[in-house]
């Protein structure tokens, strides 16, 4: 098979990963792989597995941006070069661009939905899902149903899978390192890991915080990721008076590193179409801690391999994270149930092998 992943932009993020763990996993199964994008900071690990890069003008999160239909100009001679047989799109841009080079060329447009869309007008009104589309977890396959009338009978529930081995633990000696380069030294860590939107819940993280210092002052948050929120969530740091307590990361090159020095991994987010970040804190073993919403139910069993909290509860936030950090009994067993669940469950293997199944029986399938 042919294969075209499109993606806004190739920077670290879930959808990135996901799209490079597909787009490496095919190529080593023998397709031929091509990625088209506005490009990033993870390019070149896309070539360094061979995959051909087609630059586009598509950094956008408008639907009705210009660059939209630059962008089918910059495709529509790629399609016909590499006889494309499917296109493969992971946002809802980029699903817009498919769905217009579907009128010229003829493909097989694929779409993976992530998480929730919100229900603009526009979405209702006009179908872009491609001829199938996968989704990440059962409340985002019935998002897509509910919402925006998706037909059940074109939706494939393919979970995300992740490179175990890259999430082994790391030793003694590397996390001293980790933890010394920066700033901190034995004490306890909890962490989160996701863009700085206010969907990921991040300022009740930050306000449970409060209390979990009052009964450990030296406990210590670190928060990776960047986003329009992040003057929002160090100015509630300040007035919380627990700015020395929070460290905030822009970004990480290699995630397995950062969560290693964790104790306790959060994702107190208010809509979550699985958690590409809560799976990979679990491949590390970490005790978890997520709301009880959307594909978190999928991942987490209270009490069995990780803790479910409500929404937007910073009590409840905070009693979990003070549980945990006090039962080192109950951490490392959570940690280990967790790490169980994703090894058998969530391979990066199984999703690949899942994909390439689902992309030769949409490709049987005939056109409407």
């Amino acid at each position: 098979m042919n294969i075209l992943y499109l993606t806004n932009h190739l920077d670290v993020g879930g959808i990135t990963s996901y799209v490079f763990t597909l787009a490496k996993g095919m190529k080593r199964r023998g397709h031929n792989i091509y990625i088209a994008s506005s490009g990033g900071e993870l390019l070149p690990e896309f070539t360094k597995e061979n995959i051909i890069y087609v630059p586009l003008t598509i950094k956008t999160k408008s639907e009705l941006s210009p660059k939209i239909l630059i962008s089918v100009y910059e495709l529509y001679h790629t399609l016909k070069r590499y006889r494309i047989d499917i296109i493969h799109s992971n946002s809802r841009t980029t699903q817009v661009l498919a769905e217009l080079l579907a009128k010229y060329k003829d493909f097989l447009h694929v779409a993976t939905c992530h998480g929730f869309f919100k229900r603009r007008i526009t979405r209702r009104l006009f179908s872009t899902w491609g001829r199938r589309v996968i989704a990440v977890s059962q409340p985002v396959k019935e998002h897509l149903i509910k919402d925006f009338g998706v037909n059940a009978k074109n939706i494939t529930l393919i979970y995300n899978g992740i490179d175990i081995e890259r999430f082994k633990d790391r030793d003694i000696e590397f996390k001293t390192e980790m933890k010394k380069s920066l700033g901190l030294a034995d004490e306890p860590v909890i962490g989160i890991v996701g863009r700085l939107s206010d969907i990921k819940g991040h300022s009740f993280l930050i306000e449970a915080m409060k209390r979990v210092v009052e009964k450990i002052p030296r406990a210590r948050l670190v928060i990776v990721g960047e986003g329009k929120m992040q003057k929002k969530l160090v100015a509630l740091c300040r007035r919380l008076g627990i700015e020395k307590n929070i460290l905030f990361i822009p970004s990480v090159r290699e995630i397995g590193d950062i969560l290693s020095i964790m104790d306790v991994f959060a994702m107190p987010s208010l809509k979550e179409g699985l958690g590409l970040a809560l799976m990979e804190a679990m491949a590390c073993g970490l005790a978890v801690i997520g709301s009880d919403v959307g594909g978190i139910k999928d991942l987490v069993r209270n009490g069995v391999n990780g803790m479910l909290v409500e929404p937007a509860d910073s009590c409840g936030l905070a009693c979990a994270i003070l549980e945990l950090l006090e039962d080192k009994g109950k951490r490392k067993s959570l940690g280990q149930q967790a790490q169980i669940l994703i090894g058998q469950n969530f391979s990066q293997e199984k999703m690949i092998i899942e994909t390439e199944r689902a992309y030769t029986e949409f490709l049987k399938t005939p056109k409407p």
